[in-house]
């Protein structure tokens, strides 16, 4: 059912924790589904220089956001803008249908963190303009 790679991200998760001044912080995701991830950023001349993740929900949304922060550290700004929903689950070897939406939250969860930071910092993301996280993916 799950690729050896979700296993993997579920059972040994990278860049599990949180940034005590990050720059950027992005929350998404609601109780009802269970499903919530936060993401912390610390960046540095434009480069995500430091991530991590604490996420409340199932196996696939834990892999995802897993993934997603080793996708993103150490690239620029605009590449992790890049970063989609099909990324991370293919990095994953895929998610089952059921579970797209766990790789969804943590592409908008990036995002959100993106336009924190962009908030904070006065650097203007033109992408992150009107975006606004939908709230419930079922």
């Amino acid at each position: 059912m799950y690729s050896e790679k979700v296993m993997d991200h579920f059972t040994n998760p990278r860049n599990v924790g949180e940034i005590e001044d990050a720059d950027g912080i992005g929350q998404v995701g609601n109780a009802k589904c269970g499903d919530i991830m936060k993401i912390y950023l610390k960046i540095e001349n434009d480069i995500i220089v430091d991530i991590k993740f604490k996420t409340f929900g199932c196996g696939s949304a834990i892999a995802s956001s897993s993934m997603a922060t080793e996708l993103i550290k150490g690239k620029t700004i605009n590449e992790a803008l890049k970063l989609t929903n099909k990324a991370v689950a293919e990095a994953l070897d895929g998610l089952p249908p059921v579970k797209m939406h766990c790789s969804v939250l943590a592409e908008e969860a990036i995002k959100s963190a993106l336009k924190d930071y962009s908030e904070k910092s006065g650097v203007i993301i033109e992408e992150l303009k009107d975006f606004e996280p939908k709230e419930d993916h079922h």
